[in-house]
């Protein structure tokens, strides 16, 4: 528990679901899944954002050579400060995370060094993880640390936490924090097929997340990002973060997670320390499509929480795995939910129990490696 509510005081995002909050209710509100499985199984961003990301590219001659995941962050990034209030004559710290990074970019790059022995000069420099939150820093024109990092999917919830820690510090009183992922590639598809992990579904619902009983593993890749401005003392928010929590178990392998998510019990249980378990009204799970993602989460969930489960819910079924922006992209669902008061559910699970009225929501998110995060937000 918080001894004080760090207040959200707006966000910003672009995703498959759309680049403004109306757009993506409005989505959220219909049936269909936005994964795309004509051609490769992904999540893309739509036309519309696909226009906005090329129009910001050409703003400035130097964002032509930036990659996807630091346009997508600078797009969400100037929505988020557009709808804080803040101005940028003040002291604003950033700190963007990606799984990935300048996944695209870095692609390309290698191609042309394998075929023609020759490198574009800055092909360090753009494939730089700090990139993103510099760019961002300097998009915005703000003065304030800058600070980019990747802890793979669990990257948004901990850039998060550390947004908290500045602000709690009092080195700070200002800080935008998200995730940014743009790594819908061939490559990057072949390397989760390679693991076992990726959907060959392709139906209606390519993935499967939160069907408990599949038997196949059903994860896709999405894209996107979120940004979120963080304060301790804010005159208006969109929710409040009320107790955070975070853990890291010791897994077989890079990937693996144990049966009941020791990581996921550990991060939720410090995370609603001093609530009643009671009155946590929703869990946003992780829950990525697979086989053992999803159970092992839900078992943790039950061993956390006992019989009288909060409803459960997630997004990928509808945008797919974001891998470093997942976390953002599951907070503003969060956040969505406690606006409109109303529980977004997986075409595949029915809660029992259903809120009457959406108080307190948990978000989940965990990395390779066991790197868990559960964030509690209040409306």
């Amino acid at each position: 528990m918080l001894k004080q509510p760090i207040h959200i005081t707006s966000f910003g995002s672009i995703s498959p679901l759309g680049s403004t909050a109306d757009e993506v209710w409005s989505n959220y509100l219909k049936p269909e899944t936005l994964i795309d499985s004509a051609n490769l199984i992904v999540a893309n961003l739509k036309s519309k954002e696909d226009g906005l990301i090329e129009d910001l590219s050409y703003e400035n001659r130097k964002y032509r050579s930036l990659d996807k995941t630091v346009l997508f962050a600078i797009f969400s990034g100037r929505q988020a400060l557009k709808n804080s209030g803040w101005t940028t004559d003040s002291e604003i710290g950033i700190n963007m995370g990606s799984s990935r990074g300048a996944t695209e970019l870095f692609e390309r790059f290698h191609s042309d060094f394998l075929h023609q022995k020759k490198l574009n000069t800055l092909t360090s420099p753009n494939t730089t993880l700090g990139n993103i939150s510099t760019w961002l820093a300097n998009d915005l024109q703000v003065n304030g640390p800058v600070i980019s990092h990747s802890i793979t999917c669990s990257t948004a919830l901990h850039s998060i936490l550390n947004g908290i820690a500045w602000l709690n510090a009092d080195m700070s009183t200002k800080f935008m924090v998200g995730g940014s992922e743009s790594a819908n590639t061939e490559f990057t598809v072949s390397q989760m097929q390679v693991l076992n992990i990726y959907s060959k579904v392709k139906n209606e619902y390519p993935c499967k997340s939160l069907a408990f009983n599949k038997t196949q593993n059903t994860m896709v890749l999405g894209e996107g990002s979120a940004v979120f401005c963080l304060e301790k003392n804010a005159k208006k928010s969109v929710a409040k973060i009320i107790g955070y929590g975070f853990a890291t178990e010791l897994v077989d392998h890079n990937a693996s997670i144990s049966t009941n998510a020791d990581c996921f019990q550990d991060s939720m249980q410090m995370a609603t320390k001093g609530f009643n378990k009671n009155e946590i009204d929703v869990i946003v799970m992780h829950a990525p499509g697979t086989i053992k993602g999803d159970l092992s989460e839900l078992n943790a969930i039950k061993k956390v929480f006992g019989t009288n489960l909060p409803a459960i819910t997630s997004n990928k079924w509808k945008i797919g795995h974001t891998l470093g922006a997942s976390g953002a992209l599951s907070l503003e669902f969060a956040i969505l939910m406690l606006q409109h008061q109303q529980l977004i559910e997986s075409p595949f699970y029915e809660n029992k129990k259903k809120p009457k009225q959406l108080k307190k929501i948990l978000i989940n998110a965990v990395g390779f490696g066991g790197n868990a995060v559960s964030i509690l937000i209040e409306k």
